[in-house]
């Protein structure tokens, strides 16, 4: 039951966030500032809890490699979405955290299966804080991009039942899997997420942030690495 709890809460911020973007009153400084604040989360875990462990686990080739190519998938994407497909109205960021977050869902179903509570916690915590203020600047920028406001939600929903399932998937497919492959799928999370920092997440926090954004990021950095901390 507890597990389900838990995916249900980290999943559900992306609705939670989808709604607030909607349907709240949010002015563009306090966007730009959720948006850094979140990347600086991102930056941090990136790091600590996907490249790190995954040099130890599968060395540094392996690691570079998976590293490089969710970052060339995820800018792909983008560019197919941006490009192309002429659509810039927060998809990207859905596109963001749809790719990495499928990784990263999958990393906490397998961190449900043996890692103490204070390790899932700070895991969990690290996603959360991230997913939320990425769905509702996301939103947001749909919303005045001329989306519906049914289509926007129902994208959202899929996005949160997609990594809903990445996290069952890991927690039951993935038990025992090796070391080295959840290694290779946090890797190419990271890449993905390194990605999206570049081109989506920054871009738009400085955008209606400015410099204060900067100061947000730094905090976000912090708080993951005091979640990070608590989980080690």
């Amino acid at each position: 039951m507890l597990v389900f709890a838990i995916i249900l809460v980290v999943s559900g911020a992306l609705i939670i966030g989808a709604l607030w973007g909607l349907y709240g009153y949010m002015p563009d400084w306090i966007q730009g500032n959720l948006l850094a604040l979140a990347g600086g989360a991102l930056m941090s875990s990136v790091v600590l809890e996907m490249i790190q462990p995954a040099i130890g686990e599968s060395g540094l080739w392996t690691t570079v490699a998976f590293t490089v190519l969710g970052a060339v998938v995820f800018t792909g994407i983008d560019y197919l979405i941006d490009e192309k497909m002429q659509n810039k109205g927060g998809a990207g960021l859905l596109a963001a955290i749809t790719l990495d977050g499928i990784p990263e869902n999958l990393a906490l179903g397998v961190a449900l299966i043996g890692g103490n509570a204070l390790q899932v916690a700070a895991l969990a915590g690290s996603i959360l804080l991230s997913n939320l203020p990425e769905a509702a600047g996301g939103a947001k920028q749909m919303r005045d991009g001329g989306s519906s406001h049914k289509k926007i939600l129902m994208l959202w929903i899929g996005a949160a039942i997609l990594l809903s399932l990445a996290a069952i998937i890991g927690k039951t497919l993935l038990k025992d899997v090796d070391d080295a492959v959840i290694s290779a799928i946090d890797c190419f999370a990271a890449g993905a997420v390194i990605a999206s920092l570049a081109t989506e997440v920054f871009p738009s926090a400085f955008k209606d942030g400015n410099h204060w954004a900067g100061i947000s990021t730094a905090i976000g950095l912090v708080l993951a690495l005091g979640l990070n901390q608590l989980g080690g």
